[in-house]
């Protein structure tokens, strides 16, 4: 588990990726062409970090980064020129100081990608009651928090996006990751049901359903990856599905694609998906 600073704070440094940010009431996705102030979460390391560089390489978005390791948020942040937010998002009252944070450095936010995620793997009876408690929070709780923080803004300005990392272990269930499979489904009806809220609001909503990806998150669990198939993908997959899904305003993309079938077998044949998953892992 990775080093908790205070709630909220930004570093000594603070250089902006981009001096302009886009107009009062741009239209909706167009935050998404043109660029503008986005703030990562999770950004110390894993998809957040490649998220991040992702953002910064196409040019024109002011960075805000966010993560719980001061030291490796710093050097993710320090080359893309962007501001570094060391947070525990589980803290009470740390979303309104990065919100306020975001707000007094950029005065707008254009896009949120909600990257910060942990895991534990091992049958549920045998798993710590703490553990329980901080993948909810971290997973799910959370990225709620900030959410509800920031969007009242983004709905004002009428226009912006945000994206929801979630798994495909939220989609389907996984053995022996009974709790954040439960966490990653309850992000997947919040994307839903936000969604439907705002669709008149100009903000958006996407839910990224990345499947097995290569990062540290899996050292951090406490069990290594050791399934042959399906292989990991590099988290670049990832951060370029996130950044196509922003450009083109879509709702829900799974990587890789083929993720979305087992999905729909589940759905709409749930006996033969359980069968074939009980027979197959």
């Amino acid at each position: 588990m990775s080093h908790a600073p205070p709630p909220a704070g930004p570093s000594n440094r603070a250089g902006p990726v981009a001096t302009t940010v886009p107009e009062e009431g741009s239209a909706h996705g167009s935050a998404g062409d043109r660029g503008g102030t986005a703030l990562v979460t999770g950004a110390s390391s894993g998809i957040g970090a490649v998220v991040a560089r992702r953002l910064a390489a196409e040019g024109g978005w002011r960075l805000v980064l966010s993560g719980r390791d001061p030291t490796r948020l710093e050097q993710v942040a320090a080359p893309l020129d962007a501001l570094a937010v060391p947070a525990d998002l589980t803290r009470p009252g740390a979303d309104r100081l990065l919100t306020d944070v975001v707000l007094d450095h950029a005065g707008r936010l254009d896009l949120l990608v909600a990257c910060a995620g942990v895991g534990w793997a091992g049958e549920f009876t045998g798993m710590p009651h703490a553990r329980i408690d901080e993948i909810v929070g971290v997973d799910l709780l959370a990225t709620l928090h900030l959410v509800r923080s920031l969007l009242p803004h983004m709905v004002a300005a009428g226009s912006g996006r945000i994206v929801l990392i979630g798994s495909v272990a939220g989609s389907v269930g996984v053995r022996g990751e009974a709790v954040y499979s439960a966490a990653k489904a309850a992000l997947a009806a919040f994307a839903d049901a936000l969604r439907y809220e705002l669709r008149r609001s100009g903000v958006g909503v996407t839910h990224v359903i990345p499947g097995v990806v290569d990062t540290p998150f899996f050292e951090r669990r406490g069990a290594p990856y050791t399934r042959a198939w399906p292989r990991p993908v590099p988290a670049e997959r990832v951060a370029d599905a996130v950044r196509s899904a922003v450009r083109h305003g879509r709702d829900e993309v799974y990587v890789p694609g083929w993720l979305r079938y087992p999905a729909l077998v589940r759905g709409v044949a749930p006996g033969l998906y359980r069968r074939l998953a009980d027979r197959f892992g």
